[in-house]
């Protein structure tokens, strides 16, 4: 026994090291644009005037936020914040309006989802440069895109150059999913056509954005590219710590499940909103929840599996003001991803939302958010050649293998 003993801490160790050299090809290089900009290109902003676009998850690889880096930098003047939905500090609930805060000993903080989503000329008063540096989430709706490209024509009705800080797409570079947007159906959850799983970088985006004229002013644009960043990463392979960009999107995972199951808000059943599992739990007091899991485990969906839930909606402070049947029993499914690299979000979606309309059709029913969310006619139908659309257009925009 004294001889298998060593050999057994030996192979625990060997085993370890193994792992933690199989992950550091990725974990221990990543480094976003914000990391670049401050050991880099500093020449960028130096004796700047700056105006920062940022909330919470703007922080360095250390986990610094941007605002205290550039507030200590000398010659580097932060002079305004601009925050977007959810709020500077990513607190605020789906849809509720913000204030903008003003202090002494502070920059203003101008909020982007209240009284206006654009820059105005007077916020943008006195400013040299603007820096854009928010993470996204790789969805189409998720409205942190739909600022950027407005600070993006704001800052070019201003005559401002704009550096975008590049961030991982956290669900992978390379995964298209879901219909290229119909502009006749172009709001703030969707403002470019682009498909609700776009599989491209917020710097990507950006270049696109400006390069396919989607705005109405084109400024000047730099993106700070990332290091080591691969397009085949999810988030959890670019050793970067993980801070939820949004209250209900808590950890990777529902980042993966969002683009999908977030139709479901297109409708009259829960997405999970009110719990601590939103897009994982769908349901509704009518539902059976045996019967839908049973119904869809015969479509032998890939890379994802369903379990019979009991749950109930209720209000969240900083997370959800009002959910859906709030207070009531839902039941439903949850939503299991068992292989994200077979996963397919929006054809789970949509499999989901056809289920309970075929089983429940006296209780189902659309509301007029479904067409914001989908972007397109005919509702829930659609083809890869669209895919294959935005493929052969995003290539020239790609900054990573």
């Amino acid at each position: 026994m004294r001889y298998i003993f060593p050999f057994l801490i030996t192979s625990i160790i060997c085993s370890q090291s193994i792992h933690q050299m199989e992950m550091s090809k990725y974990n221990s290089q990543v480094q976003t644009g914000l990391d670049i900009l401050i050991n880099e290109r500093l020449d960028l902003i130096k004796g700047k005037k700056v105006g920062l676009v940022t909330n919470h998850t703007g922080v360095d690889r250390n986990g610094k936020p941007n605002y205290k880096i550039f507030m200590q930098l000398d010659n580097v003047h932060l002079k305004a914040i601009f925050a977007p939905e959810h709020g500077f500090f990513g607190n605020v609930s789906r849809g509720e309006k913000i204030a903008d805060k003003k202090s002494l000993d502070f920059p203003t903080i101008f909020s982007l989802y209240g009284k206006t989503r654009k820059p105005t000329p007077e916020m943008l008063t006195g400013l040299d440069v603007i820096i854009y540096d928010i993470q996204d989430i790789g969805a189409r709706f998720y409205t942190y895109i739909s600022t950027l490209g407005l600070v993006l024509e704001a800052a070019g009705e201003a005559g401002l150059p704009v550096i975008v800080l590049d961030r991982p797409n956290p669900i992978n570079g390379n995964t298209i999913e879901g219909p290229l947007l119909d502009l006749n159906y172009k709001s703030f959850v969707g403002m470019y056509p682009i498909s609700i799983r776009y599989g491209l970088t917020v710097g990507e985006l950006a270049k696109m954005i400006v390069s396919e004229k989607w705005i109405n002013t084109i400024p000047e644009i730099t993106v700070i590219e990332m290091e080591n960043w691969r397009r085949e990463m999810y988030f959890d392979e670019t050793g970067l710590r993980w801070i939820p960009p949004s209250p209900n999107i808590p950890d990777l995972e529902t980042a993966i499940r969002y683009p999908g199951l977030c139709l479901v808000e297109g409708t009259n059943v829960s997405e999970g909103r009110g719990t601590e599992h939103p897009f994982k739990y769908i349901g509704a007091p009518w539902i059976n929840s045996e019967e839908l899991v049973l119904f869809l485990t015969q479509k032998h969906l890939q890379g994802v599996s369903f379990k019979p839930i009991s749950y109930t909606p209720a209000a969240i402070k900083g997370k959800t003001l009002k959910p859906k049947y709030e207070n009531e029993v839902c039941k439903g499914v949850s939503v299991i991803i068992t292989d994200r690299l077979q996963y397919d979000s929006i054809v789970t979606g949509i499999h989901i939302i056809k289920a309970i309309e075929k089983l429940y059709p006296d209780q189902f029913q659309w509301n007029d958010f479904i067409f914001k969310l989908w972007g397109k006619l005919p509702l829930l139908e659609y083809n890869n050649e669209e895919n294959d659309t935005l493929i052969h257009q995003a290539a020239a925009y790609k900054l990573y293998d």
